[in-house]
């Protein structure tokens, strides 16, 4: 598997090429500022572009249900606000762009670090840190805990990298989360609704607007597994942002996306199983921009980037979000897979 390490000169040149010049090439380049046991910010030329949450404080209720699993805000165009949603609001478990998993069973014993009835997602360090002009990146080391008096259940070193995005983008994300199951044989179980690896815009959009577009003819996220990506367009205080994610191919398989609620929470899962003390890595790229989605092709292309592959532009299928309550079809399950060694990618080395 090739290295997790930013684009090389080459590669960025090539995506310049063929869409123009990069969105953020002036001198200053990214930064990160660290705000003491509360959060990191990620900048471009003092622009906010993330902001990665990761306080944890158990000392009232309250606290607790905002503070119980670290997640990634994204900012809009302006870095002024977040366009992705945090604690509180309607379903109040869903942040940002997060990791977790419903469905964790440990010998007999069941675990829900979605919902977070009884645990939580702990930060407990930062493990690299590094910014340049082409780059940032950031690994933060995460226990899971058990329920009280349990030791933790999996450990996760969560890295996001920040690479310069091309024209009309202004953000390109990259997520690598590495579990360890520290408790013993664990399996975590494909929920399409509350696991894996998700984006979940601000609680304000206006629901009425959400479609998602996917590739293929007539693709139905609820049955077609594997997608190698999915796109979504929003609408937030007046303005269209369009995210796009892509699958990995090294993810176990089948791949489910979830990308079909107008509330415009989507994402990718799968179900996959460690031994005691295994680890393996689990990969997406999100492309994000104001305005209305990519074209195909440049979808695509960056596609063909990310896993090395050079796929033909497909045809697409854009739906209308499904109105939230209204029954669909169950997606079907998906059975385990066991961790390999080549799912695992280690993380990236920090920069001088």
């Amino acid at each position: 598997m090739r290295s997790p390490s930013p684009i090389p000169a080459l590669a960025l040149s090539a995506i310049c090429a063929v869409f123009g010049s990069a969105a953020a090439l002036a001198e200053d380049g990214f930064a990160l500022k660290d705000t003491a046991g509360d959060h990191l910010d990620v900048l471009y030329n003092d622009k906010l572009i993330a902001r990665y949450m990761y306080a944890s404080d158990n000392s009232t209720k309250g606290r607790r249900t905002e503070t119980y699993k670290p997640y990634l805000h994204v900012f809009d165009a302006e870095g002024k606000a977040p366009i992705t949603k945090g604690a509180g609001g309607d379903l109040p478990h869903h942040r940002g762009i997060c990791v977790g998993w419903n469905g964790i069973e440990i010998g007999d014993k069941k675990y829900d670090r979605w919902h977070m009835p009884d645990g939580e997602q702990v930060h407990e360090k930062f493990l690299i840190e590094s910014a340049d002009k082409a780059h940032a990146t950031f690994t933060s080391q995460i226990r899971w805990t058990g329920r009280k008096d349990e030791p933790p259940i999996l450990m996760e070193e969560r890295t996001f990298t920040f690479l310069l995005p091309p024209v009309p983008a202004y953000a390109m994300i990259e997520l690598r989360t590495k579990l360890k199951a520290v408790a013993g044989d664990t399996s975590l179980n494909a929920d399409p609704e509350h696991s894996g690896l998700q984006f979940r815009p601000a609680q304000e959009i206006d629901k009425t607007k959400t479609t998602f577009t996917l590739p293929g003819t007539k693709t139905n996220a609820h049955k077609d597994r594997d997608l190698p990506w999915a796109g979504e367009t929003f609408s937030l205080n007046g303005h269209d942002y369009s995210v796009v994610q892509y699958n990995f191919p090294m993810n176990p398989k089948p791949v489910i996306t979830s990308a079909y609620r107008d509330y415009g929470r989507f994402g990718l899962t799968f179900a996959t199983k460690l031994a005691a003390n295994e680890e393996a890595t689990y990969r997406c790229r999100f492309l994000i921009r104001e305005g209305e989605m990519f074209p195909a092709e440049q979808i695509q292309k960056i596609g063909d980037e990310y896993t090395e592959t050079n796929a033909p532009t497909p045809p697409i299928t854009v739906n209308k979000a499904e109105v939230f309550g209204v029954a669909k079809p169950k997606a079907t399950p998906a059975t385990p897979t066991p961790a390999t060694p080549s799912a695992a990618t280690p993380a990236p080395e920090a920069k001088p």
